[in-house]
Parts: C-alpha cells; structure tokens; sequence
C-alpha cells in the first residue's frame, strides 16, 4: 500500500524533469508490480504446484533486494526534495520521501 503511495504522489507531479525521481519511481513501481505477481500467486497457491522453484529462497531474493533499492529509492528522494526546485510539487516529494522510509 505505501508503495504505490509513493507511486502515485510522485507521478502526479513532474518528475520527469528530474533523473533522481526517475530512479524511485522505476524502483516504486517494479516493485508494486513484483508484489502484485507474487500476492497472486500466493493466494491462489500456485507455489504448490510448482515445487521446483525454491519459494523461500525466492522470498529472501525479493524481499532483500526490496529493502536495499528502496532504501537506496528514500536516500535519493529525501536528498533531491528542496524548497528551490519547485513548490508546487514539494509537498508530494516530500510525503514520497517519508513514505521510501516506512516501506
């Protein structure tokens, strides 16, 4: 659910006048796109009926690699969002940030 707040503040805005908001909004919405896949699957217990796949270790590659770029997705928000680059647009880039932390 957050991230795809964070999708969608940051692309009500013009972010693609700015490359680092380019960067979170790849890793905001490959990764709500990812959770979708795997939220289906799970739900209706596909993974049972492929037991070749280690889904465990699946989860740990997912969810590692989750934590790594969005925490790397905050960083990069949180430094871009200032005062002097827009103000229209500052107040959903900085609840965008906020909300890179919690997720």
């Amino acid at each position: 659910v957050l991230g795809l707040l964070v999708w969608t503040l940051i692309a009500g805005t013009e972010y693609f006048l700015y490359p680092a908001f380019g960067w979170v909004m790849f890793v905001a919405v490959f990764y709500w796109v990812l959770t979708v896949f795997f939220l289906i699957i799970y739900m209706t217990m596909t993974y049972t009926r492929i037991p070749q796949v280690p889904w465990t270790m699946v989860g740990l590659c997912f969810n590692g690699s989750a934590f790594v770029l969005y925490l790397i997705a905050a960083i990069v928000d949180a430094s871009s969002v200032t005062k002097d680059l827009d103000t229209h647009n500052y107040n959903s880039w900085a609840a965008s940030s906020v909300s890179l932390f919690f997720v």
